[in-house]
């Protein structure tokens, strides 16, 4: 199984997400924002990352431009309700900038299992 850094500013969330992956055998590291969650990458660099876009301090395309940069081979699922404004075009563009899989909230315990296995094998 993989060690996954779970990236969402709602407690509530990335709470759902690692009930989901460590249910499935998972090590499970979380992030408030995407600065956090590039420094924790890079003092203990996981297998895959799970991040929403719309977030505080640094948002999710940010975030997966610079993991992309700097790990090329991780798994990148990019997630989003579409913010207040409920626009999922964020979830076009996360894609056009690296992620390999992305998920509309809300999604299936199913959807994100199968999102992080569909990215490793790329």
């Amino acid at each position: 199984m993989a060690k996954v850094l779970v990236i969402d500013d709602e407690e509530l969330a990335r709470f759902t997400m690692r009930e989901i992956l460590e249910s499935a055998g998972h090590e499970v590291v979380e992030a408030g924002n995407g600065r956090e969650g590039l420094e924790l990458q890079r003092k203990d660099p996981c297998d895959a990352v799970v991040t929403d876009i719309i977030m505080p301090e640094k948002e999710g395309i940010e975030t997966i431009v610079e993991l992309r940069k700097d790990f090329p081979q991780i798994t990148i699922v990019a997630i989003s309700g579409g913010g207040r404004t409920r626009n999922l075009d964020f979830l076009g563009l996360a894609q056009k900038f690296g992620a390999d899989r992305i998920l509309a909230k809300p999604f299936s315990d199913e959807d994100l299992l199968a999102a992080l296995t569909a990215g490793r094998s790329r």
